[in-house]
């Protein structure tokens, strides 16, 4: 998985030095596709059904294959976490490589090929930069923390107003906030005692699968907002430390009433 995620990376950083000649398109409001997130799924499908022919593969800019496994084990990716970074040349973005055996993620790579990192993370294991391991930060105090989060998309404008109030709410007791613009790094962020706490809605599977391994291994917590266990399905997801998971939950629902309702249906999971 990390030979993998480096051979993508280097693809994507030698598109990323041309981006005057790389083919952009939408696919929706705010959503854009690349010829580098193209490429970089091919390269991962390609390095990693090679070396495992028989497991599924879920990845964001085609349909998931499944596998013919008996743990049903898939590969969870995203080619291009933080595309809009990308396409506009700041040099924050990863690609994102999750296994999952029996609905259950046991590996994880998030590689940032601009800054030359690399988390990983084994179920059991712990969670890695390079040779360090990871461990979430000592923070008790969110007067002392700095906290990540996603902005809903444009097309997603039934969400603003509860975000908003969200947003609004952390600002008031942390110590300061950050919109980095790709989810798997946030988490990853966590994991490395960056941040504190993160939180975002509407997000998918290949967006959360390997970041929150990460987390969970190097000591902190991850669900979605209001508690509950399903993020992967519903998109809606709070990482912390751990020390601070019940005063964010608190915090959130204070700001909304949260309850599970920020993305008001659940996402249906990918085929496995």
């Amino acid at each position: 998985m990390m030979a993998a995620a480096r051979s993508s990376g280097s693809g994507l950083m030698r598109r990323f030095r041309r981006l005057a000649t790389l083919a952009v398109r939408l696919k929706g409001p705010a959503d854009f596709v690349t010829a580098a997130d193209i490429a970089s799924e091919a390269t991962l499908r390609s390095r990693l059904l090679r070396a495992y022919p028989r497991y599924g593969f879920t990845t964001e800019e085609s349909p998931p294959t499944k596998g013919a496994d008996a743990e049903r084990a898939r590969f969870i990716v995203d080619p291009l976490d933080g595309t809009s970074n990308f396409v506009h040349a700041i040099p924050h973005f990863a690609i994102a490589i999750a296994l999952e055996r029996s609905g259950r993620v046991v590996a994880a790579v998030v590689f940032d090929p601009a800054k030359d990192e690399m988390f990983v993370a084994e179920l059991g294991r712990g969670a890695w930069l390079g040779g360090r391991r990871l461990r979430v930060s000592a923070d008790r105090d969110l007067s002392r923390a700095l906290v990540g989060t996603g902005i809903p998309h444009s097309n997603r404008a039934r969400r603003h107003a509860r975000y908003l109030a969200m947003l609004g709410a952390t600002m008031r007791k942390a110590a300061g906030i950050r919109r980095l613009a790709a989810a798997e790094l946030d988490l990853a962020y966590v994991a490395a005692g960056r941040f504190a706490a993160f939180f975002e809605f509407g997000l998918t599977p290949w967006d959360v699968a390997a970041g929150a391994l990460i987390v969970r291994e190097a000591g902190g917590r991850v669900s979605e907002p209001d508690g509950g266990a399903d993020f992967m399905t519903s998109g809606d997801v709070l990482a912390t430390n751990g020390r601070l998971h019940r005063s964010m939950l608190a915090l959130l629902a204070r700001s909304t009433g949260y309850g599970g309702t920020v993305t008001r249906r659940r996402r249906t999971p990918p085929p496995r």
